[in-house]
């Protein structure tokens, strides 16, 4: 894509920018501080807060936890970089409330266990803060979807999810080969979160809940209760933007399947013996979960949740169309009448240099040091420039619930016996005539 597709392209965002209701597009003046709050300095939030101190175009006013640890670490954070220590709210689970009451500020990022996310979110939006940044996922329950969506239409809020593998370097080549047609149309699309999180879920290699340190202190429960596709977002989104997911195509449909659980159980046995308390916990989450989508233009999307296994990590993208394929898995492209040799894959390494996207291209040397190889640059980049010239986020609260919505309905699916669910329109029907806008400025 060049600086002349850019040009076009911005026209086509901007044109979904005055689709927005009640914005006044007034940007920010250049000597104005983008001011925000933290709520969840662990340590995914002390990734987040990293990024925000190293920017001269943010204030970062105040963060949140209820851990002391996390709030020490993040406070060293911000000594190190030299900025003004931001105001410390702590002491119960609704501390961030107070935040949220005596602050001023033009965005927050919610970076806490999954639960917290739709309260949060909600009351910021309530609290009058035109533009919350959210890490995956949105909400639990189906409702949840549904309540954020309609609280950001109310009261014209920004609701953007920090999806980062939508960033990602390679994600984003692939991105745009397919808006310069290299894939011809596509047919069929594949990707999941295939991650061996055991030693995530326990500490220690066995204990989790009150006796767990960080996010097995609350995430290993939902392997406990539910079943289902418990995180969704970093396979889906980036095919999403591929296929132009709430902006002229929608989800329809989905089912998913289960297999059984086995994975954290013989974890505790390896680790704690059979003795071990833990042994008896009864874990719901199959070990590897299938999600089938079908879409309104006619695409078929799969989805795999492997997470209690021991395998390499892979997010295990595949992109068909009726020119050829790529997957991740192997780095490997087949193009027809392209390729080195008829029916066998070329590296894809030459591919997608040849095919990096401008914002890579533009943004590399700020990327450098940012978590997961630099993509997260770009999510908190997103968030601050979209606050700054007070525009729509690049990934805004329907993609943030089509997303997410994959969880419950994975869910419905799988207790229903599998049963094909219909995926709702968060749109109302917009989606028919929304356009494009991620990924498509020269900027964000």
């Amino acid at each position: 894509m060049n600086r002349k597709n850019f040009v076009k392209n911005s026209g086509m965002a901007a044109a979904s920018i005055a689709l927005w209701p009640g914005s006044n597009l007034s940007a920010m003046s250049a000597d104005q501080k983008v001011k925000i709050a933290i709520i969840g300095v662990g340590g995914r939030g002390q990734g987040h807060l990293e990024l925000a101190l190293r920017r001269q175009d943010v204030e970062v006013v105040a963060i949140c936890d209820v851990d002391a640890q996390m709030l020490n670490d993040a406070k060293k954070i911000v000594t190190k970089s030299g900025k003004k220590m931001p105001q410390i709210y702590t002491g119960d689970n609704y501390a961030w409330k107070n935040l949220l009451e005596k602050e001023k500020l033009d965005g927050v990022i919610v970076v806490t266990p999954w639960e917290w996310h739709k309260p949060m979110v909600i009351g910021s939006i309530e609290a009058g803060i035109k533009y919350v940044a959210t890490e995956v996922v949105l909400g639990i329950t189906l409702q949840d979807h549904w309540d954020v969506v309609k609280a950001a239409e109310k009261h014209h809020a920004q609701v953007m999810m920090l999806e980062n593998v939508c960033y990602r370097r390679d994600v984003m080549a692939i991105l745009n080969m397919i808006r310069q047609d290299v894939f011809g149309e596509i047919i069929h699309l594949q990707g999941g979160y295939q991650h061996d999180l055991r030693e995530v879920k326990f500490t220690n290699g066995v204990e989790f809940g009150e006796k767990g340190y960080s996010e097995a202190k609350w995430r290993t429960e939902h392997s406990v209760h539910r079943n289902g596709d418990l995180y969704p977002t970093h396979g889906v989104g980036p095919l999403a933007t591929y296929i132009n997911i709430n902006r002229g195509n929608r989800f329809t449909s989905l089912n998913s399947f289960s297999s059984k659980a086995r994975g954290l159980h013989n974890q505790i046995i390896k680790k704690g013996g059979i003795k071990h308390p833990n042994a008896k916990v009864e874990f719901k989450l199959g070990d590897v979960v299938t999600t089938q989508i079908n879409c309104a233009n006619g695409e078929t999307v799969l989805l795999q949740h492997d997470t209690d296994l021991p395998r390499p990590y892979s997010l295990g993208f595949r992109v068909q169309g009726t020119n050829g394929i790529w997957m991740d898995v192997n780095n490997g492209i087949y193009i027809e009448g392209k390729a080195a040799k008829p029916h066998q894959w070329d590296s894809a390494t030459d591919w997608l240099k040849k095919y990096d996207h401008p914002l890579w291209v533009r943004w590399t040397k700020e990327t450098e040091g940012a978590g997961h190889g630099g993509m997260d640059f770009f999510v908190i980049h997103a968030f601050i420039e979209s606050i700054k010239r007070q525009v729509p986020t690049p990934q805004d609260v329907y993609d943030a619930a089509a997303w997410s919505a994959i969880t419950p309905l994975s869910e419905q699916s799988i207790a229903l016996g599998n049963e094909t669910v219909d995926f709702p329109d968060f749109t109302s029907g917009d989606w028919m005539y929304r356009k494009p806008s991620f990924a498509l400025t020269d900027a964000f």
